[in-house]
C-alpha cells in the first residue's frame, strides 16, 4: 500500500482527535467524520474534508479508522457505512468494543474489506505524540506503515486478540486505580499520613496504578471505565472486577459530573466516599 493512502477516520473524541491529527500531518489525505459535526471543525481548518455522515467519509478510502465509544457505537455506524465501503478496503477498528463486536464486525464484513481490530494503550498526551501502544489483532502488515504514526504495533494472534487483549490490560488498570483508592481509604482509617501512604503504595507492585490514580494528564472517563469492565465481566465471573465497577458506578452517581471526568477523579471520590 502506498504511503499517501486515503483514510477515512470516523470518531474525534478525546483520542480520535490528536491521532486524526497526526495522520493528516503525516501526509495522508484525510476525511473526518463524528457525531457531533463541530468536533470536525478544527482538523477541516488543518486540512481534512468533514464528512457529512459515515458513509460519505468512506466512499473512496483505503484504510477506514473507527475510534468510538463502544460496541453499540460501532454497530451503528457499521449499518451507515457497509453500503458505501469500497471493495478491498482496510477497517482498522480501535475502539475498545471486545472481541465479540469485532467478531460480529468480521461477520458482516464478509471478506469484502481486511479488518484488523487495532484497540490502543495509552492516553491524550501519548495519542498527540504518536506514543501509543497498538494491540493488533488480524493480518495488519497493509496498515502498519498507516499505524506507525499512531504508535507501537504489538501483533496479537487472529482477528478479535486485539481487542480481548485490550480488555485484560483495561481491566487491570482500571480495578487497580480503584484498589488504590481503597488502600488509601484504609490508609486514612488508620490515621497515617496520607503522603506517607501513597509514597509507600507507589514503592511497591501498585505503582502503576497509583501514578494512574493521580495523573493530572489522562483523559479517560469513569462512563469509558464502567464499559469497559461491563465488557469484561460478561465473559467471565470476575467478582473483584465486578465490585471495582460498583465502585465506579455510585461515585458517579454521588456526583454525576464525574462520568464524563477523568477516571483518577473517581478514585479520589471512591477514597473519600462515606458507605450508605
Amino acid at each position: 500500500m502506498e504511503q499517501n493512502e486515503k483514510i477515512a477516520f470516523l470518531g474525534l473524541g478525546s483520542m480520535g482527535t490528536p491521532m486524526a491529527r497526526r495522520l493528516l500531518a503525516a501526509g495522508h489525505p484525510l476525511t473526518v467524520w463524528n457525531r457531533t459535526a463541530a468536533r470536525a471543525a478544527p482538523l477541516a481548518a488543518e486540512g481534512a474534508r468533514a464528512a457529512g455522515g459515515p458513509a460519505d467519509a468512506v466512499r473512496d478510502a483505503d484504510v477506514v479508522i473507527t475510534m468510538l465509544t463502544g460496541p453499540d457505537a460501532l454497530a451503528e455506524v457499521a449499518d451507515a457505512v457497509l453500503p458505501a465501503l469500497p471493495a478491498g478496503a482496510h477497517w482498522v477498528e480501535m475502539s475498545t468494543v471486545g472481541p465479540d463486536a469485532v467478531h460480529a464486525l468480521a461477520a458482516r464484513l464478509d471478506g469484502r474489506a481486511r479488518l484488523v481490530d487495532a484497540p490502543v494503550m495509552g492516553s491524550t498526551d501519548r495519542a498527540a505524540e504518536g506514543r501509543l501502544g497498538i494491540l493488533a489483532g488480524g493480518d495488519s502488515t497493509g496498515v502498519e506503515r498507516v499505524l506507525s504514526h499512531l504508535g507501537t504495533v504489538t501483533r496479537t494472534g487472529p482477528c478479535g486478540t486485539g481487542a480481548a487483549l485490550k480488555l485484560v490490560l483495561n481491566t487491570a488498570a482500571i480495578g487497580g486505580v480503584a484498589l488504590v483508592a481503597e488502600a488509601l481509604r484504609l490508609a486514612d482509617a488508620l490515621g497515617l499520613d496520607a503522603d506517607t501512604a501513597r509514597g509507600a503504595l507507589a514503592a511497591g507492585p501498585l505503582a502503576g496504578a497509583v501514578a494512574r490514580a493521580f495523573s493530572a494528564d489522562a483523559r479517560f472517563t469513569t462512563a469509558l471505565a464502567v464499559k469497559d469492565l461491563a465488557l469484561a465481566t460478561a465473559r467471565a465471573e470476575l467478582p473483584v472486577v465486578r465490585a471495582a465497577s460498583d465502585a465506579y458506578r455510585r461515585a458517579a452517581e454521588d456526583d454525576p459530573a464525574l462520568a464524563a471526568a477523568d477516571l483518577s477523579r473517581a478514585a479520589a471520590r471512591i477514597r473519600t466516599r462515606i458507605p450508605a
